[in-house]
């Protein structure tokens, strides 16, 4: 749940700034009679992303044995692609306002409602894709992460994004979307650990060696699970979260940590460049 919160909640929060910008935009140059192809190409924007949500849940379905645990696999390693991206993206958008504004700009001194439709209508339809992959693949890592948590994830990303603007909160952005890129980083470290493992299973990549450690406690005499193993309270969190494995092979953990070391040596080139 808690990995599907800060998915949505992050994706969401992103598409609600962008709107934003663009709407205020639009109020400082009294051109607010562009509002309704903004809300028009949120609405397509949104419905196009319930399309490829079914698409992607029928794609998942159809697969079965061998076939399916390779979907699942290559979804994660996709997913955690994605993620890094996303985090990298954003890192380097330092006057993505700025920018909108020149797009939306640009498309209204050519009269071009369509023009605009379509700024909106990519931001939100891009935003809404990846939030997809990046659910489907944290579900096959995780059945705690859930709807409900994307969907708390939604409504409190619109509503810090609709105070925001309103000028009744202010925060800073640059910390908050550092916080959260790292505990998505360390989401999609995991992702590729798990990607692996299911690789590993269909016999695609070798495991080197099988078990480095085995640390997941013995099951309770009661039948529950002890807090620590894969399936207990706190290990099933970890396991959403952060890829905990508590017997993993040598792959998986040389996958893990190539994947941190060469998403912060391009963390630190990007801080570089923005110094400059």
């Amino acid at each position: 749940m808690i990995a599907s919160f800060l998915i949505t909640f992050r994706e969401t929060l992103e598409t609600a700034l962008i709107v934003g910008i663009i709407l205020s935009y639009l109020v400082k140059t009294k051109q607010s009679k562009y509002n309704n192809v903004v809300y028009i190409g949120i609405a397509f924007g949104l419905i196009a992303s319930v399309i490829g949500a079914l698409l992607f849940i029928n794609l998942t379905g159809g697969f079965t044995g061998k076939t399916e645990i390779i979907f699942e696999g290559l979804t994660m390693l996709f997913g955690a692609f994605l993620l890094t991206t996303m985090i990298f993206w954003m890192m380097r958008q330092k006057h993505i306002a700025i920018e909108l504004e020149k797009k939306v700009g640009e498309q209204i001194s050519g009269a071009s409602k369509f023009g605009l439709f379509l700024l909106v209508f990519v931001s939100v339809f891009r935003e809404g894709i990846e939030t997809v992959i990046f659910l489907g693949a944290a579900s096959f890592v995780s059945a705690n992460n859930n709807l409900t948590g994307a969907l708390i994830g939604i409504v409190a990303a619109i509503f810090l994004g609709y105070i925001i603007f309103v000028g009744s909160i202010k925060i800073n952005l640059k910390k908050f979307f550092n916080i959260t890129s790292i505990l998505l980083i360390l989401f999609a470290a995991g992702l590729v650990a798990h990607g692996i493992h299911e690789l590993q299973e269909a016999s695609i990549i070798s495991p080197i060696i099988e078990h480095l450690w085995d640390i997941n406690p013995p099951i309770n005499s009661d039948g529950s699970y002890p807090i620590l193993h894969e399936k207990g309270y706190l290990g099933s969190i970890l396991v959403s979260l952060f890829g905990y494995n508590g017997n993993p092979s040598l792959t998986e953990l040389i996958g893990y940590i190539i994947y941190l070391i060469f998403v912060f040596i391009l963390w630190k080139n990007i801080e570089k460049t923005h110094k400059k």
